[in-house]
């Protein structure tokens, strides 16, 4: 199983030819993809067109879905934040940080395409998906 963050989910929706988008679309179909209540707000929310819409919703909701954040997931995060910037790392999004944090707690794979993760995974542990 693979958590799919939203810098990608963008990216593939837009036909942005990328080297996380192109993994997408091979993964689709082939190994199981998990998209959290976070992940399903940010791309849906950036839909204009209902119809495109609607295909990207029947799509995200064909994966296996997970919720992200709840108050474990949310302490955590909000410790993992404060380690970083003690080691003089802002993390941008609060977001990635909870998306990062369900991560490393069920200990499942990330594909990205967002720098934030990248201290997630140096300082953190985050497991990144890469083919």
């Amino acid at each position: 199983m693979i958590v799919v963050d939203a810098s990608v989910w963008i990216d593939f929706f837009n036909d942005r030819p990328t080297p996380e988008a192109d993994a997408l679309n091979e993964l689709l179909g082939e190994r199981p993809i998990i998209v959290g209540d976070l992940t399903m707000a940010e791309v849906l929310s950036g839909f204009r067109a209902d119809n495109d819409f609607r295909k990207a919703r029947s799509l995200l909701e064909s994966c296996e879905f997970r919720p992200m954040v709840g108050m474990a997931v949310a302490l955590e995060a909000a410790g993992n934040y404060r380690l970083l910037r003690k080691r003089g790392i802002t993390v941008r999004k609060t977001i990635d940080v909870l998306i990062g944090t369900f991560c490393i707690l069920n200990r499942l794979p990330l594909l990205h395409a967002d720098r934030d993760f990248d201290a997630l995974e140096e300082h953190l542990g985050l497991v990144v998906y890469r083919r």
